[in-house]
């Protein structure tokens, strides 16, 4: 289980990285050359959405079927063990949210990248005729 949020969190951070890159003021040319790199990689890390939604449908399950302990009987160290389950189940959530946002921001982007690309096209067009 954990080598799955390890996997998590690594595209996660892979992403923001993306993301910081291509707001970064760069060259015409470089801007275009990361562009068209990342458009490329997008289609096939876009495996990173099922799997975060599954993993959150496996949060909410373990959650929905989670043994409680809030009654006087259960020890300190149980309920220091449930709330370390409980804030890790949050930590875990926030963790899918973010790689899916962040795919969402990275696609979004480079699809307006393209389109102003194609704009700029467009006007040299017009301009020539």
């Amino acid at each position: 289980m954990a080598l799955q949020w390890m996997i998590l969190t690594y595209m996660v951070a892979v992403e923001a990285a993306i993301a910081v890159l291509l707001t970064l003021p760069l060259p015409k040319l470089v801007k275009d050359r990361l562009v068209s790199l990342v458009s490329l990689i997008l289609q096939p890390c876009l495996f990173v959405v099922p799997f975060a939604g599954f993993q959150l449908l496996d949060i909410y399950w373990k959650n929905e079927h989670r043994l409680m302990c809030t009654s006087k009987i259960c020890t300190a160290s149980e309920r220091e063990r449930y709330d370390k389950s409980i804030y890790k189940a949050q930590r875990n959530v926030i963790l899918c949210a973010a790689s899916i946002l962040l795919y969402w921001s990275v696609y979004r982007i480079c699809k307006y990248h393209k389109e102003i690309q194609n704009l700029e096209e467009d006007e040299k067009k017009s301009k020539e005729q």
